[in-house]
């Protein structure tokens, strides 16, 4: 269980979210409560968005992946994965593949199984719809997501 306790390389988190992890996480949930209230009274922008990635999803069987930016925002300055990690500022900029992850690229960074949950949960992030194309979708992942017993286009089985 030694893993369990070691401690990440670098630690992206805000200041305030290392000094005072309750409050942070209170303000976490309500800005992302304020902000799905926002986002029926006017339109959202990219910040508080999801990201539809489906460069590859579609022609490997699998559902296209969401990436939700706002979640991603509230705890993390954007410097840590435009600067630090690499993104590009475009939906659809990034050659993002399951073996760039998992060799620790892109969202490999923190979704290693330490930092984060790791590439063997694959529900998690390969959710949205079949077919959706790659882009910011500006609203959360509940809209974008199907059934968990809904098929897999093109295939027999269940997701």
């Amino acid at each position: 269980m030694k893993w369990f306790f070691t401690k990440p390389k670098q630690d992206y988190r805000t200041q305030a979210a290392i000094e005072n992890p309750g409050a942070a996480m209170f303000a976490t949930l309500a800005f992302a409560a304020l902000a799905l209230a926002l986002g029926a009274a006017r339109p959202a922008h990219a910040e508080f968005g999801d990201v539809v990635i489906n460069n590859y999803s579609d022609a490997a069987g699998v559902r296209p992946a969401v990436f939700p930016h706002w979640f991603h925002r509230v705890r993390f300055r954007c410097k840590v994965c435009h600067s630090d990690l690499g993104f590009k500022f475009k939906a659809g900029g990034n050659a993002i593949n399951m073996l760039k992850i998992i060799d620790g690229q892109f969202c490999g960074a923190c979704h290693n199984g330490s930092v984060a949950w790791s590439v063997e949960n694959c529900d998690l992030c390969h959710s949205g719809k079949p077919g959706t194309p790659t882009h910011v979708h500006e609203s959360t992942i509940r809209q974008l997501g199907e059934s968990r017993q809904a098929p897999l286009a093109g295939s027999g089985s269940e997701r």
